[in-house]
């Protein structure tokens, strides 16, 4: 069952029906809290079919490229590559995992903005000629070094010029498109297609009207070049919820059918990431130091129960420098689950190992009182939360236990894809048969 996040010697239990998520999580509670009390991932892959079936049957005119730096974990990769994914690689290493588990170049994209020569020749030495630009000054490092690249034009959007300050934006301007096919041109380097990104935090789906009319002016202006345009890219910013795609579906499948019609040769691509894995995988982590304050210390942001009641702060043995790095850039969606339940609520909040500022993990929140050993559980913690950890505070990786019901790998086996095709990896083991005594799962709450 348990696995690390560069371990490909892992493990799927699959799950009797009775069983569910929430009875792996207490019984690897109650074995965690006998052997240290270490965080650690419980990652429901059933969850990931649902995904895709869920994207094939809303938008299966637009093929997947998961965007790997997401959640680069050897599973998700695997069953990915099963589910018949391209993959959206940031750099060499991304691009090595996923040809290990036999996936073709032409299924791969190289979508680094700011690459490096050395894994530009990469690339280029095994095949992967498929990737995005978006300057003048790549165009360059691209033509040196990769003969047979194929470049994606990436342009800017409504969303993402003259965004919040300190955010790192990329995409040229259509104004300043012309000027960079004309270097493309000179340099002989040729463009396929179009793309755009837009972000997740973009509320406005009618940012896609926009970001489409462009793409086409773009092909256009590029037809003029002698460019054949034939892939169009419409990046991620995918929340996961089956409303959002279905909302985004409406806004783009009329334009597609003006603007890039089915019959025109147009390969749509989209990279979604954090839409498979978010909702995938939990994060158990437990409290080992806890204060009393007053709970006028607190910021505005939650109700105050009552001005003599104390607020807690609590330190957990996970943080920013772990599996929540990305709330060093992003706010965190996800409030943890109360682990007690009819008990009053405290003012709180919630911090990582380190005693560092950055640290805070939730500013504040309502929980039951809780103690030191206790522990909080996180859902939605699939994305950006398996990246190498700080050697700060000598943290210890959180191990991962994966799992399927039963049912998920039914549907899995309905669709063709079966542990002899590209899962080389997986070893089902049927839960209250074959696991060992300490690795079953206990179907008692």
């Amino acid at each position: 069952m348990k696995g690390f996040i560069d371990d490909a010697n892992y493990f799927i239990g699959l799950l009797d029906e009775g069983t569910n998520l929430g009875n792996v999580i207490d019984n690897y509670v109650y074995e965690h809290s006998l052997t240290g009390k270490n965080a650690f991932f419980v990652g429901d892959l059933g969850k990931i079919v649902k995904k895709h079936s869920q994207w094939q049957n809303v938008v299966a005119q637009i093929k997947p490229f998961y965007t790997v730096k997401c959640n680069s974990t050897p599973a998700v990769l695997e069953i990915l590559a099963a589910l018949g994914t391209g993959f959206a690689c940031s750099n060499k290493t991304e691009m090595a995992l996923v040809q290990e588990l036999g996936v073709s170049p032409e299924n791969i994209i190289y979508i680094s903005p700011c690459k490096q020569v050395s894994q530009i020749k990469y690339a280029a030495k095994v095949g992967v000629n498929i990737m995005t630009c978006d300057s003048e000054v790549e165009l360059k490092k691209i033509a040196r070094n990769h003969p047979n690249a194929k470049v994606l034009l990436h342009i800017a959007t409504e969303d993402n010029i003259g965004g919040e300050e300190g955010n790192m934006k990329f995409g040229t301007t259509l104004k300043n498109c012309r000027h960079v096919l004309e270097c493309a041109k000179e340099l002989d380097v040729q463009i396929i297609g179009v793309k755009f990104h837009i972000s997740s935090a973009c509320k406005e789906s009618q940012v896609y009207v926009h970001a489409l009319s462009d793409a086409r002016c773009v092909f256009d202006m590029a037809g003029e070049f002698g460019f054949t345009m034939n892939m169009l890219d419409i990046g991620g910013g995918f929340t996961g919820t089956e409303f959002q795609l279905e909302e985004v579906n409406h806004v783009i499948s009329p334009l597609l059918d003006v603007y890039f019609p089915e019959g025109s040769g147009i390969k749509i691509i989209s990279e979604p990431g954090s839409y498979y894995v978010s909702s995938a995988f939990t994060l158990a982590v437990n409290i080992i130091a806890k204060k009393v304050v007053e709970n006028d210390k607190f910021s505005s942001g939650v109700e105050k129960t009552g001005s003599d009641e104390p607020a807690f702060v609590y330190y957990m043995n996970d943080g920013v420098y772990g599996s929540f790095a990305s709330k060093l850039s992003e706010d965190l969606n996800t409030i943890p689950e109360k682990y007690k339940e009819d008990e009053p609520l405290f003012t709180s909040s919630l911090w990582g190992p380190s005693c560092d500022e950055l640290d805070q993990i939730v500013e504040n929140c309502l929980l039951p009182e809780l103690n030191v050993g206790d522990w909080l559980i996180f859902d939605n913690m699939g994305a950006d939360s398996f990246h190498e950890p700080s050697a700060f505070n000598d943290f210890q990786r959180p191990a991962i236990y994966y799992m399927m019901s039963f049912n998920d790998w039914y549907e899995m086996q309905d669709a063709g894809i079966t542990s002899d095709t590209m899962m080389k990896n997986f070893f089902f083991v049927p839960s209250c048969i074959q696991l060992s005594q300490e690795d079953s799962f206990s179907t008692e709450a």
